[in-house]
Parts: structure tokens; C-alpha cells; sequence
């Protein structure tokens, strides 16, 4: 299970260098300021939840079987959080209207939540 969770986790981080790049070269000409700043807030959440992951995968502070609840919660929030906002800033270049379902933005907000908080309690909890 580690050696998932830190593969997802350079994935992850790869992936939103490169979305970072591309939003400040390529997009920046294309997007308003306001679409630009969402979308490297899709970046930003990314890369933190890389990093996230990449704890997770390292340490052995928490049980395997909580590692893989936390691990699916973070893979489904970051999917759902960042994604979304991709999708919705890039809506106009791409013609991918997932307005109707932009409530999945902040389901994958609190999965986010939910998986740091699952986290904390694990390592409050161990003795």
C-alpha cells in the first residue's frame, strides 16, 4: 500500500508542475485574472495533497488499513477538488460544461478535510 500511495503522490505532484506551467504560460493568455487564480488554486491544492500523500505513504505512525482509507479519500477529493476547477476555469476552451454538476467542488473539499482529520485522530490516538 505504500508504494501505491507514494506513486500516486509524484504522480500528483508531476501532474500539477506541469498544470502550473501551463496555467502560467499558455493560459494566462487566454484566461481572465479570476479563472487564472482558480485554476492555480487547483494547482496549489494539488501539490499540497502530493505532499499529504507522500507523508502518508512514508510514515508508520498510522495502521496500513487507515493509510488506505485516507489514501482513497485524498485520491477522490483531489480528483473531484482540483479536477473540477480545471474543468470549470477551462470551460470555455475546452467546451467541458460541468457547471451542472460544480457541486462536486466542495464534496471534494471536505474529503480533503476528512482525510487530514482521519489522520489526526490516528496519530492522537496511537499510543
Amino acid at each position: 500500500m505504500n508504494k501505491k500511495i507514494i506513486i500516486t503522490a509524484l504522480v500528483f505532484g508531476i501532474i500539477a508542475i506541469i498544470f502550473g506551467a501551463f496555467g502560467a504560460h499558455a493560459l494566462k493568455k487566454v484566461l481572465t485574472a479570476d479563472q487564472l487564480i482558480s485554476f492555480e488554486t487547483g494547482v496549489r491544492y494539488q501539490m499540497y495533497h502530493a505532499f499529504f500523500l507522500l507523508f502518508v505513504g512514508m510514515t508508520n505512525i498510522i495502521p496500513e488499513s487507515k493509510k488506505k482509507g485516507v489514501y482513497i479519500l485524498t485520491l477522490i477529493g483531489i480528483i473531484f477538488f482540483s479536477g473540477s476547477i480545471y474543468l470549470l476555469t477551462t470551460r470555455e476552451i475546452t467546451s467541458i460544461d460541468i457547471t451542472s454538476i460544480a457541486f462536486i467542488t466542495p464534496i471534494g473539499g471536505m474529503l480533503l478535510i476528512l482525510a487530514w482529520v482521519i489522520l489526526l485522530f490516528n496519530i492522537l490516538s496511537k499510543k
